[in-house]
């Protein structure tokens, strides 16, 4: 199946997709924050620079998104074209991951993956309790 968009309109499409202070990253911050959760953000000391740090509670939250890692929901579809690209690139996405969530783990943190359909409408302010349950129970 071809593309629907030219090289350069695809171009433009994949420059505007960021990796950080994304919506659904944005959504966990909030939430937390409302919550009375401080954190830190992209912390680059740290394996896997983890979207959100909470220190306190010696936690890192992770918001993947469900196709660039690769989530086995309906929003993961391999693409159709150019997969000499793609099928490397989000299988290394997923070993990075794996490899990152246990150098974490060794040095004490507890690790939580919130996926990007979690957040969606209806299951989002479920995930987020579930999320705020989980740090707390790392308190020290």
């Amino acid at each position: 199946m071809a593309d629907n968009h030219s090289k350069e309109m695809r171009s433009m499409n994949m420059s505007h997709i960021r990796n950080k202070n994304s919506k659904p990253e944005e959504k966990v911050r909030k939430y937390l924050f409302s919550k009375d959760f401080r954190y830190r953000k992209n912390v680059k000391d740290l394996p896997g620079k983890p979207d959100i740090v909470l220190p306190k509670y010696k936690t890192v939250v992770f918001v993947n998104g469900c196709f660039w890692h690769k989530h086995d929901c309906p929003r993961f579809v391999w693409p159709s074209s150019n997969k000499e690209y793609w099928v490397p690139k989000i299988q290394r996405n997923v070993e990075r991951d794996i490899e990152n969530t246990r150098l974490l783990e060794e040095q004490g943190w507890q690790v939580l993956t919130v996926w990007e359909c979690q957040l969606k409408a209806g299951t989002a302010e479920e995930t987020l309790r579930g999320i705020v349950k989980q740090i707390a129970k790392n308190k020290t």
